[in-house]
């Protein structure tokens, strides 16, 4: 008699389990089977039986068809063993009803709004922008994974990544609440920087090396005496109007949102000292704000991008002040002169014949010569 195998690490398996439970189902089988087969056969039960193939003869009943042995022989135990479970569908039949479904909207919802998070831009209003559509699409996503419950990892992985991108966004909103200016301020940003891309973070590192601090200028008070103030800052005019004169003769105006000492600024050095060469004067109640020269120094130094673009500001306000100049700039005959003329900048000041003109261009006298005394 054939004994089952001792109780060992072959009983582990849940596999193994099944099939030794088949295999004492099958050994009863093929005892009961033996047995009829070993009687003595009687015409009219196996007849009937032969006949509607029911019986043990006809082998109807056998659940294994084709398995046949020899009376004489002991039958094969371990020729049923071959055979191939389909434990997907044993151990997780609920996984097989939405393969053959489309994916519920949700799926699809959750995919649209990644899409779009991930065309978000840069800076503070870029990155509520893509956090948003992020925090959105990962909650759709962890809602439709929740409906399933064959997705449990999908869940856990789209809700701490919902959860993270939510963080994230009222961290970048506190930061931007954080980061206000007053109106002067916010219209400066609007005007100057924000052309150039400048995020408000990188504006709120430029608003706080000035503190933040508007000077104001009353009327008829100057801003700076030629040959008496030293350079030692940057500012910017908010609002008024500002005279620029040299020698008492007028120059140009200077305008809301325009530099007051770009080219006293671009004309040093870091370590260079000098003394304004113009005098500017208020002709009405005008704010400005100042940056301190070594402080603005050393905010370059920590951020280059910023040095980039005050260094663009500032060449780019001289051109328009010379500009402006370049159309006052009229020769005794009514000519318009061009201040890129090398002519213009060698002029001295005592040759200017006209003072009525802003700024105009005298002419080269020629050299003195004897006067002619008549024979």
């Amino acid at each position: 008699m054939l004994r089952p195998p001792a109780r060992g690490s072959y009983f582990k398996s849940a596999r193994n389990r099944r099939r030794l439970t088949l295999r004492f189902y099958t050994w009863g089988w093929k005892a009961a089977g033996a047995k009829d087969r070993l009687r003595v056969p009687d015409p009219r039960v196996d007849s009937h039986e032969d006949g509607c193939g029911c019986g043990p003869a006809g082998l109807g009943s056998n659940p294994i068809e084709g398995a046949t042995w020899s009376r004489m022989e002991p039958p094969d135990y371990f020729g049923f063993d071959n055979f191939t479970e389909d434990a997907g569908a044993s151990e997780y039949p609920v996984c097989a009803r939405w393969k053959d479904a489309p994916l519920g909207s949700l799926f699809h919802l959750a995919h649209i709004f990644l899409f779009l998070g991930f065309m978000g831009g840069s800076g503070f209003y870029g990155l509520l922008y893509l956090y948003a559509f992020l925090a959105l699409g990962f909650f759709c996503s962890s809602m439709w994974a929740w409906s399933d419950p064959c997705t449990t990892d999908a869940f856990s992985w789209t809700f701490a990544l919902f959860a993270l991108c939510a963080a994230q966004l009222v961290h970048v909103a506190y930061r931007l609440r954080s980061v206000t200016f007053d109106k002067e301020l916010q219209d400066l940003y609007a005007y100057v920087f924000q052309r150039l891309g400048v995020s408000l973070s990188h504006y709120g590192k430029v608003v706080t090396c000035s503190e933040g601090h508007i000077h104001t200028l009353e009327k008829d008070h100057c801003f700076a005496v030629e040959g008496k103030t030293p350079i030692d800052k940057l500012s910017i005019l908010l609002s008024g109007r500002i005279r620029v004169t040299v020698n008492g003769e007028f120059l140009h105006y200077i305008y809301p949102f325009q530099f007051l000492d770009s080219p006293e600024w671009d004309s040093l050095r870091p370590s260079e000292e000098g003394l304004f060469q113009v005098t500017l004067r208020a002709e009405n109640c005008c704010r400005y704000i100042s940056w301190r020269r070594k402080k603005l120094y050393l905010l370059f130094a920590k951020h280059r991008y910023l040095a980039k673009v005050f260094a663009l500001l500032v060449r780019n306000d001289i051109a328009d002040k010379l500009y402006s100049l370049n159309d006052k700039a009229v020769g005794s005959g009514g000519v318009r002169y061009d201040l890129r003329l090398p002519s213009f900048c060698h002029v001295q000041v005592p040759e200017v014949e006209d003072r009525r003109v802003c700024a105009r261009v005298p002419e080269r006298r020629a050299r003195t010569q004897p006067p002619h005394t008549p024979t």
